[in-house]
């Protein structure tokens, strides 16, 4: 497997944004290599954190809906759209892909350590924060297809909706 992550996008602005992003997943990589060390089994305490923050973005940063299309332009807004490099390949009421063409945690974690399989678990892991923000909709299921983590050519996230069972 070859984690291929090249940014595109070299505005100065996006460069700054996704340094702090970089920074985080710096702290994100150490405070578990830490916990390791120790030997904490972090993996589970991990996760359910980082599920926690996403669900709580997702309550406070998000407009309820149960249109994906609508949903889209919120997960998907013009900002992120230009840090991960996204495209949104599908946005219907029912249906939402996305493919991210670049990640900046990810970038940061190939600085810090050349073992693939562990970028791609702290990817998976960093990824229950999308699957806390899909958790608050009601009806919404998170699909990951696809990482770059994982030697994928783009992090491809498939949202459906549910239709809802009328009276």
């Amino acid at each position: 497997m070859v984690i291929k992550n090249e940014a595109r996008i070299k505005d100065d602005h996006i460069r700054e944004i996704r340094s702090a992003i970089r920074h985080r997943a710096t702290w994100f990589y150490f405070l578990l290599d830490e916990a390791r060390k120790r030997g904490l089994e972090w993996d589970d305490f991990a996760r359910k954190a980082i599920f926690r923050t996403g669900c709580l973005h997702g309550e406070s940063n998000f407009t309820k809906t149960s249109d994906l299309g609508e949903f889209a332009g919120q997960f998907a807004n013009k900002l992120s759209r230009q840090l991960f490099e996204m495209d949104v390949t599908e946005a219907t009421e029912n249906r939402l892909v996305i493919e991210f063409n670049y990640c900046p945690l990810v970038s940061a974690w190939k600085n810090l350590t050349d073992d693939q399989d562990e970028i791609a678990h702290l990817c998976d892991i960093a990824m229950d924060g999308d699957r806390g923000i899909a958790s608050t909709f009601p009806g919404f299921r998170l699909d990951i297809q696809e990482t770059i983590a994982s030697g994928g050519d783009v992090c491809r996230l498939v949202f459906t909706a549910e239709k809802m069972e009328e009276d």
